[in-house]
């Protein structure tokens, strides 16, 4: 589900009109029907959905898309490319019951239209990002990091929503491993056996042996040969000024980063418009594009829907392992989750 006042209902709804995602999994979405109706008439086009309200048990012989109706957002308390308490509350509650829904099991994977963190820390008081909302909703503490997946390149990192001057300090051999084996874990999840990772230094031409910074020879290579000795098919530290060049000719499936834009930088340079983010580590896969609300060209009927589709389907993907493990022990799930319907 997404922020309201850009252009995540018209995402919503050229998705949720998508014969392609239809054809491939059982989508349930939480949201208000007048958001749907408003993202459809942008898009130029008609959503036919099964409308239950909250109440309803969500019927699992539908042909058609389930959208349970939270009747939580009217048209007139959305203020277009504007980020508001309102939309937060929406956006929030869209994705709270879509992540409780797969945490019951009867959900294999949740997906979602873009957020405005603005908006979401207006209705979530302390909202760091979505692991934090993860984590509280599920009342877990467990190990999850965000992905940034282009086709078949995927980008994970050992540190991420921290100020600069805190990375560092906040990298360590235990940090690297960590990271290295939820990404591995990860990967294979969605097909890859065994993904290739390659993992960039921290400081310029990876630290030149020593003469722009020790991190790489006393942390970042001695985790690398951890992971090796763990199974992990895993290289570096490379230069991070290159390491992608390299990844995207195919030498590598995955680059571990050492904080936040030393990836993000090169992901979205590369593909922007196709760009996803997965936030890995919890019982079932979460997947968004990587792009935002782009309140510049809301209610414009041209966002461009190559990020969200690649997410969603990312989405069933994973979701059809998951799917495959409850039902070898003897439980059933098939619906993916979409968290709200803009």
């Amino acid at each position: 589900m997404g922020d309201p006042a850009g252009i995540s209902p018209e995402l919503a709804a050229k998705l949720i009109a998508s014969d392609e995602i239809r054809s491939q999994a059982h989508l349930v979405i939480y949201g208000d029907r007048r958001i749907l109706d408003q993202g459809a008439k942008v898009a130029g086009l008609g959503v036919d959905v099964d409308a239950i309200s909250p109440d309803d048990a969500i019927p699992v012989d539908s042909t058609r898309p389930v959208f349970v109706d939270l009747q939580n957002l009217s048209l007139d308390q959305v203020t277009p490319a504007t980020a508001t308490l309102e939309g937060g509350l929406f956006a929030t509650e869209n994705f709270r019951r879509a992540l409780l829904l797969a945490q019951s099991g009867r959900a294999d994977a949740v997906f979602f239209t873009p957020f405005n963190k603005k908006a979401m820390r207006l209705a979530y008081d302390g909202y760091d990002d979505e692991i934090r909302f993860v984590r509280d909703v599920l009342k877990t503490s467990a190990p999850a990091s965000e992905f940034n997946v282009l086709g078949n390149l995927w980008n994970a990192r050992v540190t991420s929503h921290i100020p600069l001057s805190r990375v560092a300090s906040a990298i360590s051999e235990q940090a690297i491993l960590r990271s290295l084996t939820l990404a591995d874990r990860c990967m294979r999840a969605a097909g890859f056996n065994p993904p290739r990772i390659a993992v960039a230094g921290l400081n310029p031409h990876a630290g030149d042996g020593g003469n722009f910074g020790r991190e790489e020879i006393d942390v970042i290579e001695p985790a690398v040969q951890q992971a090796i000795a763990q199974g992990l098919t895993v290289e570096g530290p490379f230069p991070s000024d290159t390491v992608f060049l390299r990844a995207n000719n195919g030498d590598f499936d995955a680059v571990l980063t050492m904080y936040h834009d030393q990836g993000q930088i090169a992901m979205k340079l590369m593909g922007f418009d196709r760009g996803i983010t997965l936030i890995g580590g919890f019982p079932f896969p979460i997947c968004t594009p990587a792009h935002g609300t782009a309140y510049e060209i809301a209610g414009r009927g041209i966002a461009n829907l190559g990020a969200s589709r690649e997410a969603l389907l990312l989405a069933i993907r994973m979701g059809s392992e998951v799917l495959a493990r409850r039902q070898a022990e003897g439980g059933t799930a098939p619906e993916l989750a979409v968290a709200g319907a803009s």
